[in-house]
C-alpha cells in the first residue's frame, strides 16, 4: 500500500514537494532528503577538504535547517537553489571559524609537494589528482563558485543567487579560477 502513496511522490517536481512538505508533509520532505542527500554530501565532502565525518554532520545540518525553514519557503521558488544557498550558508561559516581554518592550514603544511609528480606521465587519475589539489588551495569563494557552477551544474544566475553576488561576478570569479587552473595545471599540457 505505500508502494501506492510514495509513487506519486516520485513523479513530482522538488518544487511540488517542497510546496508540500511546507504545509506539513514529512513524507513529501523524505523524498526531497532521498533526491539530495548524497548530491550534497558530496558537495560538503568537497568543500570541507575530503573530512567525511564533517560532510556527513553538515548534511545533516543542512536537511534540520531546511525542515525547520520548511514554512518559510516561498511556492514557485527553485528548491535546487534554495537547498543549495544553505549548504553555502554551513560552508561559510565552517570557513569562519578559526579552528578549522587553523586545520585546513596544518593539513595543507603537512602535504609536501613531490619533485616526482612533476615527472609523472600524464594520465587521467594523476591530472584528476593534480587539478583535486589546485581547487583545495583555491580561496574558498573561488572553489565554491567552481564546485556550484562546474561540479554541481548550476547555472550562473542559480551560483549568483545562492551566494548572493551578481552574475558578472560569477562570471569574473569562474574567469579567474580557471586561469588558476590552467596556470597550475600548465605542466601537464602536451607539448
Amino acid at each position: 500500500m505505500s508502494i501506492f502513496r510514495l509513487s506519486p511522490l516520485r513523479q513530482q517536481t522538488d518544487e511540488q514537494l517542497m510546496a508540500r512538505a511546507a504545509t506539513g508533509s514529512d513524507t513529501a520532505f523524505e523524498e526531497l532528503y532521498r533526491r539530495y542527500a548524497r548530491r550534497l554530501k558530496g558537495f560538503f565532502f568537497m568543500q570541507l577538504g575530503g573530512d567525511e565525518e564533517l560532510a556527513a554532520d553538515s548534511t545533516h545540518d543542512l536537511f534540520l535547517r531546511a525542515y525547520e525553514a520548511r514554512s518559510r519557503y516561498q511556492e514557485g521558488s527553485n528548491v535546487s537553489t534554495w537547498i543549495f544557498t544553505i549548504a553555502y550558508n554551513i560552508c561559510r561559516n565552517l570557513y569562519r571559524s578559526n579552528a578549522y581554518e587553523a586545520q585546513m592550514l596544518a593539513n595543507l603544511d603537512a602535504e609536501p609537494v613531490s619533485e616526482q609528480q612533476i615527472e609523472v606521465e600524464l594520465d587521467a587519475a594523476v591530472l584528476d589528482e593534480a587539478l583535486q589539489q589546485v581547487l583545495a588551495e583555491l580561496p574558498a569563494p573561488l572553489h565554491q563558485i567552481f564546485s556550484l557552477h562546474y561540479q554541481e551544474e548550476l547555472t550562473i544566475p542559480q551560483v549568483a543567487e545562492i551566494m548572493g553576488i551578481p552574475e558578472g561576478t560569477v562570471k569574473s570569479r569562474l574567469h579567474k579560477t580557471m586561469n588558476i587552473i590552467r596556470k597550475k595545471l600548465k605542466k601537464y599540457e602536451d607539448k
